[in-house]
């Protein structure tokens, strides 16, 4: 990790145990949530260059990474939400950035809406936009069980290779080292939650400015959904990444940074 890793620490928050890096350590605090198998150390490329201008903290969510795991633990979406906001408290983060990227997006939107103590700004990163009566989230669950399940037996990173074939083999070798680390309880329960519940029920709550990144050739996002959420956020800004995937900053980082604009204050 680059000069802007300081440290990984835990803190009880929300009645659990949530571990989190946090990189940079000075500037206005920024909390990144990521999807819903990336614990935080797979988002560290992405916290060093945030944290080369923000106070920069990536959350491993319940169930994932170093974070709380347990049989019959709530693992629901709004849980989560909970946590994020527990944790800005528990930190004393004010007038801090969210960016949340999937289902860390999802989630953010729930913290806007619910627990937007000490919230400034949201940043939402190609949510699912799935949900009763909508067109379903484009990957499947098999995608996500498969995975872990071969990396809980051991297996090598290439096994990640089918999965993940644009991936470089640094990419895939750290992914196949931590992937065990997500709950299979826990991923079924936040696929499921796309499926079940509408996230467009939260957004006229959203008060805070919100920037919503789209990936160009992600399927997770189309043009009508994008005008259905202006409606529902007034204050809502826009960015299409053409060239990247779901996964944006695995696909195009420097798009994915190009896609923050002046949001946040000035470019990343």
């Amino acid at each position: 990790m680059s000069s802007t890793y300081l440290y990984g620490a835990n803190v009880r928050a929300n009645g659990i145990r949530q571990h989190y890096l946090r990189f940079g350590g000075k500037g206005r605090p920024l909390v990144l949530v990521p999807g819903i198998t990336s614990p935080a150390v797979t988002w560290a490329f992405v916290a060093e260059r945030l944290g080369r201008q923000f106070d920069t903290y990536v959350l491993d969510v319940r169930g994932r990474g170093l974070s709380e795991t347990a049989p019959g633990m709530d693992y629901s979406l709004e849980a989560c939400a909970a946590d994020v906001g527990a944790f800005a408290q528990a930190l004393g983060l004010q007038d801090y950035f969210l960016v949340g990227h999937s289902m860390g997006a999802r989630i953010g939107a729930i913290v806007a809406a619910h627990h937007a103590e000490g919230l400034a700004r949201l940043v939402m990163v190609d949510p699912p936009v799935s949900g009763p009566g909508r067109r379903p989230y484009p990957a499947k669950i098999d995608w996500y069980v498969d995975s872990i399940r071969l990396m809980s037996e051991g297996n090598g990173w290439e096994k990640l290779k089918p999965f993940s074939p644009t991936w470089t083999e640094a990419q895939l070798r750290l992914r196949a080292e931590w992937l065990h680390t997500c709950d299979e309880e826990a991923v079924v329960c936040a696929y499921h939650a796309f499926g079940t519940q509408d996230m467009h029920a939260d957004l006229p709550s959203i008060k805070v400015p919100t920037l919503l990144m789209v990936a160009g050739k992600g399927g997770v996002i189309e043009p009508a959904d994008i005008e259905e959420i202006k409606g529902l956020i007034p204050q809502l800004e826009v960015h299409v990444v053409p060239e990247a995937g779901h996964m944006i900053p695995w696909d195009d980082e420097e798009g994915f940074f190009k896609g923050f604009g002046n949001f946040l204050g000035t470019p990343v």
